[in-house]
């Protein structure tokens, strides 16, 4: 038996199976989640967001106008926190950093995202390039194709070495559950990031068709709980991709609540990746349509 063989079966990971977590979240949700559904939730939501903009034809002065929203929210909406981080593009760190006047973070993907399919030395060069143009936030996704090929090694040094680069700043892992469909794999993914250093796991890039999924946040937190336990350390957690409403946003908070405590309901602990949901909860904060962002 391996390292990583140990590690897994430290966390069960194995014995997980789709139909026990699925029962966990229905029971979750059943109980608890009319008692989230208020409007203190969604501004505590809202704070949770990282303003994504991660689009192709991303242009300077777009993310610059995006910027200016964030640096003005506070006059628009007094009584709602602002958002929790700007997320972009490498190449349009240095725009955010020209702009932003909020106390809140630049993060940027990196590690040649979406895919993960480039070298491990560019990796680690465009994380080092991210940080020094004022990225306080690293976004990378693991290698999914040595993950099913069970090359968790790989993986694992892939990780460590990123995390060196990030120096000062947060390194969020983003599993692509959907790429990893089984719940067993999404724990083992979750364990293997934690290990490798992670200061938060993430669900998804947004770029493929299943994202975030209340199972999927099941599975993570419950990892995140058990490493907590065993090692005194809190690791962050953060949904993102096809989180476009009110109630999704509503239904991750409350499997966050119910499985780390409300000690996680801080964005320090708690972030959701999406670029439409910040519109969505202003317009359950206001009862009324708001296109702000």
């Amino acid at each position: 038996m391996n390292k990583f063989e140990e590690l897994f079966n430290a966390y069960n990971c194995d014995t997980l199976t789709d139909e026990t977590v699925k029962k966990h979240v229905e029971q979750i949700l059943t109980g608890h989640f009319d008692e989230n559904n208020n409007i203190g939730v969604y501004k505590q939501c809202f704070n949770q967001i990282d303003l994504t903009s991660l689009r192709e034809t991303d242009t300077e002065a777009e993310i610059t106008a995006m910027v200016e929203k964030v640096n003005n929210f506070d006059n628009n909406f007094p009584d709602i926190p602002n958002v929790a981080a700007i997320c972009i593009y490498p190449a349009l760190v240095p725009v955010v950093k020209a702009s932003l006047t909020e106390p809140i973070g630049i993060a940027a993907v990196s590690a040649g995202f979406p895919a993960s399919q480039t070298f491990v030395e560019i990796k680690v060069a465009e994380t080092s390039m991210c940080v020094m143009e004022g990225a306080t936030e690293i976004d990378v996704v693991i290698s999914v194709g040595k993950f099913l090929e069970g090359k968790y090694d790989e993986v694992y040094e892939e990780l460590t070495e990123i995390k060196s680069a990030c120096r000062d700043a947060h390194l969020k892992v983003i599993l692509e559950t959907g790429a990893l469909k089984t719940a067993s794999n999404i724990k083992k993914a979750a364990v293997l990031a934690m290990q490798a250093g992670a200061d938060f796991i993430k669900t998804s890039t947004g770029k493929i068709a299943v994202a975030a999924t209340p199972e999927a946040t099941w599975v993570m937190c419950q990892a995140i709980r058990e490493w907590n336990e065993k090692t005194g350390i809190k690791v962050g957690y953060k949904p993102a991709g096809g989180i476009a409403n009110t109630d999704d946003a509503v239904k991750h908070y409350t499997l966050v609540k119910e499985i780390l405590g409300n000690e996680w309901l801080d964005n320090k602990l708690f972030r959701f990746g999406a670029s439409s949901l910040a519109n969505k909860l202003l317009t359950s904060i206001n009862k009324e349509e708001i296109k702000y962002f």
